[in-house]
């Protein structure tokens, strides 16, 4: 016995010239429900007749395409890509091997390339990288993490600024807290002159300094009048 393979379209089809041939259904419903002319289920039906399910078959199916890429090209493309752009995704090396090289290959085909070479990995090959949890520091001081927020602190009484805060990595006890215009990247000794500092207070407000009022980056110190 012969085994035939067909797509699902392919069996749709066949389905349906049955029942033509059978005179069961008429060519203007089969032409409707295969989404082709009349004159086309005329011809496949001919097919159909003459040389069976088999006449039905795709005959390209199991050929090389006909914009296949020579092998010898594909060669040169990946060595170009291995020697010079090992590192690089396929849509930035696509575009180099065209501006640089001259080949004109679709994102696409130089992707399937390079993950047949071993140059990629596609989505369901990556692995999830695995963070481990940091541990804290043992002793107080060791550790101390600045963050900035900006925000309204003092509402409509004075201007909007950046709040620091410096909290111990071992205790979570706040260190220091310091009203500044915005964050930067200078140590403390070389910007300018704070606009509010905790305990030298410039503004008629206080500020507590409890764990509970700033234990966290979204959580803000409580501000008095």
């Amino acid at each position: 016995m012969t085994v035939r393979v067909m797509s699902d379209l392919e069996l749709t089809r066949l389905h349906v010239l049955r029942d033509v041939d059978r005179a069961i259904l008429p060519v203007r419903s089969a032409a409707r429900l295969l989404g082709r002319s009349e004159r086309q289920v005329w011809r496949l039906l001919n097919v159909f007749r003459a040389e069976g399910a088999s006449g039905l078959i795709s005959k390209k199916r199991g050929r090389s395409s006909n914009r296949k890429a020579h092998v010898a090209m594909r060669s040169a493309v990946m060595l170009i890509v291995r020697e010079s752009y090992a590192d690089f995704g396929p849509t930035l090396a696509a575009e180099k091997l065209r501006e640089v090289h001259g080949f004109s290959f679709s994102r696409e085909t130089l992707r399937k390339w390079m993950i047949e070479d071993g140059l990629w990995l596609d989505r369901k090959q990556r692995l999830k990288r695995v963070h481990q949890p940091r541990s804290r520091r043992e002793c107080a001081g060791e550790l101390v993490q600045i963050d900035g927020c900006k925000h309204w602190w003092f509402e409509d009484r004075g201007p909007q600024c950046t709040l620091l805060v410096f909290v111990d990595d071992a205790t979570s006890r706040l260190m220091h807290l310091q009203f500044v215009e915005s964050e930067s990247t200078l140590p403390i000794s070389m910007r300018p002159v704070p606009i509010w500092r905790l305990g030298v207070s410039r503004w008629p407000f206080t500020a507590t300094n409890t764990a509970s009022s700033a234990s966290t980056r979204r959580e803000q110190p409580a501000v008095t009048a």
